[in-house]
């Protein structure tokens, strides 16, 4: 079903940075549940071309996506792919961070297979 569209249009509307892809139409953001400041540190300490996004405290997006772990209280580990309208076209969970990898040519086909279809 995915996040209410409300949310979907606050999540979006902090997208900035250069587009990537074809046309423009991509972009590459993080978020998670931890404080800005520490997003910010974070991203400058790696030098990140793409803004890192604070789900803190209430955790609200990471929830209406369906990954937020309620008992450990983080965010799962996750990729997803959405369309300029806010729809949800693939998405990768990472169900354990020590098993399971997701490698970028899994995620540029996924792009592909969208950007080929529109």
């Amino acid at each position: 079903m995915g996040p209410p569209r409300v949310l979907r249009r606050r999540f979006h509307s902090y997208v900035s940075g250069e587009p990537v892809g074809q046309e423009g139409r991509l972009h590459n953001l993080g978020i998670s549940t931890n404080l800005t400041f520490s997003q910010q540190t974070f991203a400058e300490s790696l030098k990140l071309p793409y803004p890192l996004l604070s789900d803190f405290p209430e955790a609200k997006v990471m929830r209406s996506y369906g990954v937020f772990n309620e008992k450990t209280m983080l965010a799962i580990r996750s990729f997803f792919l959405i369309d300029p309208q806010g729809i949800i076209r693939k998405k990768w969970i990472i169900e354990n961070d020590a098993t399971t990898v997701v490698y970028s040519d899994t995620l540029l086909r996924g792009i592909q297979e969208v950007i080929g279809t529109r």
